[in-house]
């Protein structure tokens, strides 16, 4: 930048500070040409002036030299966008209404766009500056409709923003139906960004105006329901299908209902009103040949196939095959989704016998990777669960053979051995540090050899409780000596069942030692024994806070 376009430190202080006075000092009226200069991001005196709202500074400035209006800086932003981001409402007046009175045979500043291809209006509603919106939308309402370069109008935006009153002064103007261009680069017309911002208010008000906004979709076919089922909003779900019901039964171009796309997003509130206004449109199937219950086993949403098997009556949807003769049941054995195949089965409506195309049933499909060995402890589980319920359920039909436990080369030995060390590990210490607590009970024993507190109920619990880890980890010893025999054979049956255990001693552990504090402590000192009893009980929630589930599972 030429020094003599450099910003004087001076003008740039006034101009942020609002010193009309300065101004007038340091700009001569007869050669305004020092208010050209700019600073190194190329805003001049009435960028600044307008980014900190100062009214009687920008009026000063453009009476000096009003070309300053169109000026641009660095990011193609007029003095007016910035106001408008800024929310400078007396400021931005002011703009506005000097664009009103701009020459007609130059473009106005109201329509000029930074390179974003933003106009102000653009600007002022993407900040959620509602006040300095409207006053731009009274100057010119048909910039409402003007598309940036991500084809969004600030209908668009304000719909998406919430912006309840300025979307309304769009509708109280002129509705010119063919000026309406739904955005394509944001999947949705200005009725679909409303759905997305959760916006009841103003998807009530549009629809009250232009019902027609229900029949537009996106460049993917999704109608405004396809959206609010995917953000789980059960009151726009309601609302929506109040005003048409039909919507749920309109397919996407991937033939996805709404019910599909609830289920893909685990929104299981959408889910719920959707079936309670339409039913039967869980039976619609996608491109795929796919239902919604399909579709929530292949995402993974356990919690919504949990909510469809709740509210889906027909038992047959629960067994529809799709395109490729898989069941949701083959589907989760299949793509190894262990909860979701668990929950099915825990439905006497599914069906475990069902084959597919290749005539394997769900269990077999699970057995593939068993031969491989490449199945871990949760898949061990499953397969277990599908055999089961194939040999309670299945035995006047023809299955596929059962295949047999494979040798120790089918498991990964390294890791298995390196668990298995693990909980023996463990259960040893809490065998020994139980046995040991035996010996040295709270209050210690008399000279009768009897233990001093052993009429306290406390010290019951205590025994009690001592006792259970110590037998619940030597079982859990013996039972992994053992494991080496046939390690796949104990991840089946009993490795579940020796991590459960060594769950149980541990938390009799921890009865033990709060009772044992707790007897000896409190009659002394009762906070101490309390804060015990606090720490104690909050180390299970937190295990669970940081595991969920997970922790009355194998870690494999």
């Amino acid at each position: 930048m030429d020094s003599e376009r450099r910003m004087d430190p001076a003008l740039y202080k006034a101009a942020t500070q609002g010193k009309v006075a300065s101004l007038k000092q340091l700009v001569d009226p007869e050669n305004p040409s020092v208010l050209s200069s700019t600073t190194p991001q190329l805003n001049t005196a009435l960028h600044l002036a307008a980014v900190h709202g100062h009214a009687a500074f920008a009026g000063e400035v453009l009476d000096r030299d009003e070309e300053l209006l169109v000026a641009k800086n660095d990011d193609g932003d007029t003095p007016l966008h910035l106001a408008a981001k800024a929310g400078k409402l007396e400021v931005a007046q002011l703009l506005i209404s000097r664009a009103i009175a701009w020459p007609l045979d130059q473009k106005s500043p109201l329509i000029m766009t930074n390179k974003a291809g933003n106009t102000a209006l653009h600007e002022a509603v993407k900040s959620r500056r509602a006040a300095v919106a409207e006053a731009l939308l009274d100057a010119d309402p048909s910039r409402a409709y003007d598309l940036n370069e991500q084809m969004e109008s600030p209908l668009h935006m304000a719909a998406r923003e919430g912006l309840v009153h300025v979307v309304r002064k769009i509708f109280d103007f002129t509705w010119v139906e063919a000026e309406y261009v739904p955005s394509v680069a944001v999947s949705g017309t200005a009725l679909h960004q409303a759905v997305l911002g959760g916006h009841t208010k103003i998807v009530d008000m549009m629809l009250e105006k232009h019902s027609w906004l229900l029949e537009q979709t996106d460049s993917d076919g999704n109608n405004a329901l396809h959206y609010a089922a995917q953000k789980n909003n059960a009151q726009v779900v309601e609302l929506l299908l109040t005003k048409q019901a039909q919507l749920a039964y309109k397919p996407n171009r991937e033939r996805q209902s709404p019910l599909h796309v609830a289920a893909h997003y685990g929104s299981t509130a959408s889910i719920r009103a959707l079936l309670r206004h339409c039913p039967d449109v869980a039976e619609m199937a996608d491109t795929s040949g796919r239902n919604a219950l399909h579709v929530s086993v292949v995402s993974g949403k356990t919690n919504a196939l949990r909510c469809l098997l709740r509210h889906v009556r027909p038992s047959e949807l629960l067994n529809r095959v799709d395109n490729e003769g898989d069941t949701p049941l083959h589907l989760a054995a299949r793509m190894s989704r262990v909860q979701s195949a668990l929950l099915l089965l825990n439905d006497r409506r599914v069906d475990p016998c069902v084959r597919d195309r290749d005539g394997q049933t769900a269990r077999s499909l699970v057995e593939m990777k068993l031969r491989t060995g490449e199945m871990d402890a949760y898949e061990m589980y499953l397969w277990k669960e599908l055999k089961q319920q194939e040999s309670k359920r299945c035995r006047k039909q023809q299955l596929p053979p059962l295949a047999p436990y494979p040798g120790r080369r089918a498991s990964n030995e390294k890791y298995f051995e390196c668990i298995i060390e693990t909980y023996i590990l463990v259960a040893t210490l809490i065998a020994t540090v139980t046995f040991a607590a035996m010996f040295s009970v709270p209050g210690g024993y008399g000279d009768d050899g009897v233990a001093v507190l052993s009429r306290n109920a406390g010290f019951k619990i205590f025994v009690i409780s001592n006792t259970v880890a110590m037998c619940s980890s030597i079982v859990v010893v013996f039972c992994f000596i053992w494991a080496w025999k046939d390690p796949v054979r104990f991840k089946v049956d009993q490795l579940l069942w020796g991590h459960r255990l060594t769950v149980i001693a541990c938390l009799a552990m921890l009865v033990s030692l709060m009772t044992a504090v707790f007897i000896t402590v409190a009659p002394e000192s009762r906070w101490p024994a309390y804060v015990v009893i606090v720490i104690g009980m909050s180390t299970p929630a937190v295990v669970f806070l940081m595991l969920g589930k997970e922790v009355i599972f194998v870690p494999m």
